[in-house]
């Protein structure tokens, strides 16, 4: 039996809710776009009217394209985004995976790059320490303020998680979700998004086999 105290894992698993996907950054995205918008469009009438499939097609593969640009900005490794609506809308919403690393001389402790991260600018919020597949971890939950000028960045609700990955060092992985929620990044949407990414968190595993 592999001794999971001593081997670094190879990745990771979350388990994803219905109608997520997961888009990989590194390898097979392009696929993965075709992948998501082909089985969005697989179910409708034979008689739907083509004129009008077509620009929707379009639009999503651009909103698609465009989410995974953001993520490849961030060095992701995974892209996961949610296709279904709540109560009729459709929520912004977004979780990216990433590779972090840290001088020797941080990464050997832990609490040290937790305290690191907890005051880095622009961290503020309510901050904890959770447990990861049996890994100390630290999340972060806030409200990114809107950018001041015309047509910047939305207002959003982000939660991070930051864990190290085991017996590789200096090597973390951060887990950011971010969401709009229905237009306000406080409102009863956005809770439910927020919970509903912790949950998933809560199915986080590494990968050994």
């Amino acid at each position: 039996m592999t001794d999971r105290t001593t081997t670094a894992p190879h990745g990771y698993q979350l388990i994803l809710p219905p109608e997520w996907v997961r888009i990989p950054m590194r390898s097979g995205t392009d696929e993965a776009i075709r992948s998501v918008v082909d089985d969005a469009f697989a179910e409708l009438p034979a008689d739907a009217p083509h004129d009008r499939i077509g620009p929707y097609r379009r639009e999503m593969e651009r909103r698609l394209t465009e989410a995974v640009k953001e993520a490849r900005r961030a060095e992701a490794l995974d892209l996961y985004l949610p296709l279904e609506r709540m109560h009729g809308i459709a929520v912004p919403a977004s979780i990216v995976v990433s590779e972090m690393k840290f001088p020797d001389q941080v990464a050997v402790d832990p609490s040290a790059v937790a305290h690191r991260l907890l005051e880095a600018p622009g961290r503020g919020g309510e901050t904890s320490v959770v447990e990861l597949d049996g890994v100390r971890a630290v999340r972060t939950e806030r409200t990114v303020a809107a950018d001041a000028p015309a047509g910047g960045e939305l207002a959003s609700r982000r939660v991070d998680y930051v864990v190290p990955v085991p017996e590789d060092h200096g090597r973390w992985l951060g887990v950011v979700f971010s969401t709009l929620g229905a237009g306000d990044p406080e409102d009863a949407i956005a809770d439910l998004f927020v919970e509903l990414f912790d949950a998933m968190m809560t199915t986080f595993r590494w990968s050994r086999a």
